[in-house]
């Protein structure tokens, strides 16, 4: 089965509760497991392994994960003593089957999460690595899921599935209905003050920020935390150990607010977001939906605000092109600008040394703007 559809659609317990149901209609001696489920980043590994754990607790099946940023020696130890279910990232995965600690011959469900991902971050090789070695397509039970169909991602499925069917869940808007959008044109100089106004009034229990860059997630982080707001940024840099941490506090309720670029914004299952506050319009159409799909899950209220500023005011349009729909304008008034603390001399002095450090560490200075060929065009629908 090939299935598109938005996040908060319930697609993991959809591909899991299938892939128990057929695991338990005869049980086989751990020699391999006999469900593989791959997915692009760690965060999302992580997350499946918690939903398959949580509806398989009284299975008394063994589910293990494998990712990078964890210790290696005992991810392989783990893996090679067996399990029924394995949920990895495909660098990981690989370099566990090259050293033959475990064998995907025994596989009877495949799922590929994120499929459009796999293409977009590069991992289309070592997916294509790992596929040609599991029982033929007619053997066994197969699922990928997308956010777009396309035509490589339908190539994976004619290449690596049994005539898959397709199933799209595409609501009318691709927005979530019980998600309030709002947009604030606010200069640049003014964006953090109109920023600190907007937390101050709205409040919230979990508040997701989202930029475009780890530069300014980093500088968001600091920035709000010598304002008085207890935040953090995640980002795709961070170490593993941390990034998990940070996570859990922030889906706990210990962390108010989480300073993320896109790497969260995806698959990813946090409930109770109150509010999405886009600090940068996103280069993407889709990652505009993808974004606010992180707040109103599965029916429940929340909040959309867009800070749109000189740089990104050119990416307005295509997104609202993209979602059909005219994002509502608010108007701040001039007591919703808060003053900011500033850093000290001593800070900025250290802020550029990092930023200096970490721009020698990639090998040159960050271009900023939009790429080449003016801003970025809405994919095509679906």
């Amino acid at each position: 089965m090939a299935g598109q559809s938005q996040t908060g659609t319930g697609k993991t317990a959809a591909f899991l509760i299938a892939g128990f149901t057929r695991l338990l209609q005869a049980r086989e001696p751990r020699t391999g497991p006999r469900m593989l489920i791959i997915a692009p980043t760690r965060e999302l590994v992580v997350q499946i392994e918690a939903d398959a754990r949580l509806l398989g607790r009284h299975t008394g099946l063994r589910i293990l994960s494998v990712y990078g940023g964890i210790d290696y020696a005992k991810q392989r130890d783990e893996l090679r003593a067996g399990c029924d279910m394995l949920v990895g990232t495909p660098g990981r995965l690989i370099d566990y089957l090259k050293q033959n600690v475990w064998s995907p011959r025994k596989v009877e469900v495949l799922v590929i999460d994120e499929a459009d991902r796999m293409f977009d971050m590069g991992f289309i090789a070592d997916l294509r690595f790992i596929l040609r070695r599991l029982p033929p397509p007619e053997r066994r039970q197969s699922f990928l899921f997308s956010a777009t169909l396309s035509f490589r991602v339908l190539e994976l499925t004619w290449e690596f599935m049994n005539n898959p069917t397709q199933i799209t869940i595409a609501p009318q808007q691709k927005t979530v209905e019980t998600a309030i959008q709002l947009l604030y044109h606010v200069s640049r100089e003014e964006k953090f003050n109109l920023l600190l106004g907007l937390l101050k009034r709205e409040g919230g229990s979990r508040i997701l920020i989202f930029t475009n860059t780890r530069e300014a997630a980093r500088r968001l982080e600091d920035r709000l935390g010598r304002n008085g707001w207890d935040a953090r940024a995640l980002t795709g840099d961070v170490d593993q150990k941390k990034r998990l941490r940070i996570l859990n506090d922030f889906k706990e309720g210990k962390l108010p607010v989480l300073v993320a670029t896109d790497v969260a914004s995806r698959g990813l299952h946090i409930e109770g977001v109150s509010h999405v506050i886009n600090w940068d319009l996103p280069q993407d159409a889709w990652d505009y939906v993808h974004r606010i799909g992180r707040t109103a899950r599965m029916g429940a209220s929340g909040k959309a605000i867009s800070l749109v500023d000189e740089a990104t005011a050119l990416l307005l349009e295509p997104i609202e092109r993209f979602i059909t729909q005219k994002i509502p304008v608010g108007w701040a008034e001039d007591d919703l600008f808060l003053p900011e603390i500033k850093p000290t001399a001593e800070e900025r002095r250290r802020y550029a040394e990092e930023r200096r450090q970490r721009l020698a560490a990639r090998g040159g200075p960050h271009r900023g703007g939009p790429p080449r060929g003016g801003p970025p065009r809405s994919p095509p629908r679906p």
